[in-house]
């Protein structure tokens, strides 16, 4: 099977959502909104272009280090495997495009971020009443 790998850089458009499948895998899922901005020779400026907005799937570990660390207005770089549905809804055509993430970043050309890696499977870093219990980002020596 061939499969599109993408990498997409934009801002988060919504805040992570985080749940556990019926078989209890984690995952975080969130929009990404990302906006062309295009050279403007009659204005001599940028403008903008057209918004998309990608579904970002961020599973396992991953999920749980998304919930962790990014929040609705942050610019990011994902990287994974392209999915475009099709769908009848209502009687109108839908399409949405999907990622699921194989990696998610800060966009560091934009600002600064600090990388800490967690611990796993200790119970006393977790978030105490957290309702998705995700671990706390703990640095490791």
């Amino acid at each position: 099977m061939n499969e599109t790998l993408v990498t997409i850089v934009g801002n988060v458009a919504t805040q992570p959502e985080f749940r556990k499948t019926g078989s209890e895998v984690p995952v975080a899922r969130f929009r990404l909104a990302t906006t062309a901005r295009r050279w403007d020779r009659e204005n001599g400026a940028w403008s903008d272009g057209h918004t998309s907005f990608y579904t970002v799937w961020a599973w396992r570990a991953l999920g749980e280090n998304v919930m962790a660390s990014v929040g609705v207005g942050e610019p990011l770089v994902v990287q994974g495997r392209l999915r475009v549905r099709e769908e009848d809804r209502d009687g109108k055509r839908w399409t949405s495009a999907e990622i699921d993430a194989v990696a998610v970043g800060h966009d560091l050309s934009r600002g600064t971020s600090a990388f800490r890696r967690i611990t796993q499977g200790r119970p006393e870093l977790l978030i105490p009443d957290s309702p998705a219990s995700v671990p706390a980002p703990m640095a490791v020596s």
